[in-house]
């Protein structure tokens, strides 16, 4: 059985380096065949984010809700993510996406808002009843020449997390669904 991953990006421009960072976590996350992707360029869809209601969007948010793993990036945008990925993330309910692993990514110039996934995107994905695997990923314009050293580290870090939550998880009293 594959997992049905999601990469939603707030970028207001389409086709996006943050869009394009996103991809590569996933890739060296997950096993080559393990998952499947849907990717959610809200670029694609601002003219209608603010749209309520809207079944285009109500099927994209249903479907990111069903995700095994969602990885959510945006750029830093005064201190935080894009009101683009807020508008989006607003048209959940309480609990919207209880269950969904996901991952907090921002993308930015310098290194100064490095706990900005940690600290306004995680809490919020929190909120709505995801479940963090670890610290937001940050990756700033200076590190492009390591890219795929830091993208690995944080791969490798969620990697350990997820197995030691499974371990937890196998060892559970409750029935799970």
């Amino acid at each position: 059985m594959s997992l049905r991953v999601s990469i939603v990006v707030g970028n207001p421009k389409p086709q996006s380096r943050t869009l394009r960072f996103a991809e590569l976590l996933v890739s060296k996350l997950l096993a080559p065949g393990a998952y499947t992707v849907d990717v959610v360029d809200l670029a694609d869809y601002a003219d209608e984010v603010l749209v309520w209601p809207s079944e285009k969007l109500q099927a994209i948010n249903q479907s990111v809700a069903e995700s095994d793993l969602v990885v959510v990036a945006s750029p830093t945008y005064k201190a935080t993510y894009t009101g683009l990925l807020k508008a989006f993330l607003d048209r959940y309910p309480a609990n919207g996406l209880a269950g969904v692993t996901a991952i907090p990514l921002h993308t930015g110039a310098d290194l100064g808002h490095q706990m900005g996934p940690t600290f306004t995107l995680a809490p919020l994905l929190s909120e709505l009843g995801a479940v963090i695997p670890g610290r937001g990923l940050y990756i700033a314009l200076s590190q492009l020449d390591k890219l795929e050293e830091v993208v690995e580290a944080a791969a490798a870090e969620y990697s350990r997390n997820l197995d030691r939550l499974a371990r937890v998880a196998a060892a559970t009293a409750l029935p799970r669904a």
